[in-house]
């Protein structure tokens, strides 16, 4: 969503301009980080039509950043203006929206405005570990180095995503047509055998609990189709609107966390994040609290980020960050330990890569084994409802069958 703003800088000189971001509040403090006070936010009228709000959202692909980020690092590396080497970048971009971004960015850079704070502009598309990694180059002067730190994370992320996509691909595929066809069996076959049982026993034959609770629940869809179907809809449009809130995403992450193998997978991948985003803020000169800010946005994770958040608190009161982790009900044992050792030998960001390596390679693992048994898995819950149907309607028709027989 697109805004516009009337701001104060920190010469007190008033300014107008546009910003990207997903909600008011984002903007704000996107301004913020500029080193900007707002005055006046508003979103454009544009973006207040129906046609916008039903619009999607544009979006920029991990592997056209890792692109972008890596010619970026290897153009800067050569000594080419920065302000040229984004307009080459724009120019050479298959993505017509990052087009437009680059092209925003250049023209931001060209009236003085430094790199991060561009970028901070579309956090749709540049993260706040990205953003205030980029800002930290800029301070260090070792802008390339970082940005080719950022593409190899922004790689590894992309990997882990693209695993757990495909491993959910097939139980995602497989449910479906099982409901479809559920929904096809109850409201169009099952009326029909129940027409047959009626004939072969009349209307007074006694039915087996289980039929009955079937052509029950059969005659109840058969009529209530459309009302099912808008329900369902609006159940999974005012879930998905909830899990957004606060309240809603705090209790969603709390499930998964409770639930056995989800719960592995989840912690893994937070870990992995937390290990490689704070080694690398660490690396690039970020400040422990300041790292630790970013990083926990970034983990995925609503409770493990408070976990980090209070973690953060005693670390400000001087206490190194290995102590509270160590008493964390979600940061594995290994993570202090090792966390303890960087802090030690003062080797910390050279500790978390190597963490990180490690539970990269542990959420491949479980997702390859997880792979391996939800094949037959779901074919066995799609057999068990075959089964459970079949039973219900044959075994009355062979049994009225007999009756008439004798």
């Amino acid at each position: 969503m697109r805004f516009t703003y009337t701001a104060r800088n920190k010469e007190g000189k008033t300014i107008n301009g546009t910003a990207e971001a997903a909600t008011k509040e984002a903007a704000v403090a996107s301004l913020n980080r500029q080193g900007l006070h707002p005055i006046i936010v508003k979103s454009e009228a544009s973006n207040t039509s129906l046609a916008s709000k039903l619009k999607r959202p544009k979006k920029v692909k991990l592997k056209d950043l890792v692109v972008f980020t890596r010619q970026l690092s290897t153009m800067i590396s050569a000594g080419v203006p920065l302000a040229r080497s984004l307009a080459t970048l724009q120019q050479e971009s298959s993505n017509k929206y990052f087009r437009e971004v680059v092209g925003g960015i250049t023209k931001d850079i060209e009236s003085g405005l430094t790199l991060a704070d561009a970028f901070a502009k579309y956090p749709r598309v540049f993260s706040d570990v990205y953003v205030n990694m980029v800002r930290a180059g800029e301070a260090g002067g070792i802008l390339d180095e970082i940005l080719k730190r950022l593409a190899s994370q922004v790689e590894q992320d992309a990997s882990i995503r693209k695993k757990i996509k495909s491993a959910m691909t097939y139980p995602v595929v497989i449910l479906t047509v099982t409901v479809i066809a559920f929904f096809g069996i109850m409201i169009f076959v099952i009326p029909k055998i129940a027409k047959i049982l009626l004939d072969l026993g009349g209307p007074d034959a006694k039915l087996p609990i289980y039929t009955q609770i079937m052509l029950n629940l059969s005659s109840f869809m058969q009529h209530n189709f459309v009302f099912i179907i808008v329900g369902l809809v609006l159940a999974s449009y005012g879930l998905r609107r909830y899990i957004r809130t606060p309240r809603g995403k705090l209790l969603f992450h709390t499930m998964l966390l409770k639930i056995p193998v989800v719960k592995t997978i989840v912690i893994k991948v937070s870990i992995a994040r937390f290990a490689r985003t704070f080694a690398s803020l660490m690396s690039a000169g970020v400040g422990v609290l300041d790292a630790l800010e970013v990083t926990g946005s970034a983990m995925g994770n609503v409770v493990i980020e408070n976990e980090l958040k209070e973690a953060a608190k005693q670390v400000k009161n001087g206490r190194p960050l290995s102590e509270p982790l160590s008493h964390s009900k979600n940061f594995p044992a290994i993570v202090s330990q090792m966390l303890a050792v960087g802090e030690e030998t003062g080797q910390v960001d050279t500790i978390l890569v190597k963490v990180a390596d490690f539970y990269e390679e542990e959420v491949s693992a479980v997702i390859d084994a997880l792979s391996s048994i939800i094949e037959p898995l779901m074919i066995i819950v799609l057999g068990s409802i075959v089964g459970v149907i079949a039973a219900s309607v044959m075994g009355p028709i062979a049994s009225l069958s007999k009756n008439i027989g004798n």
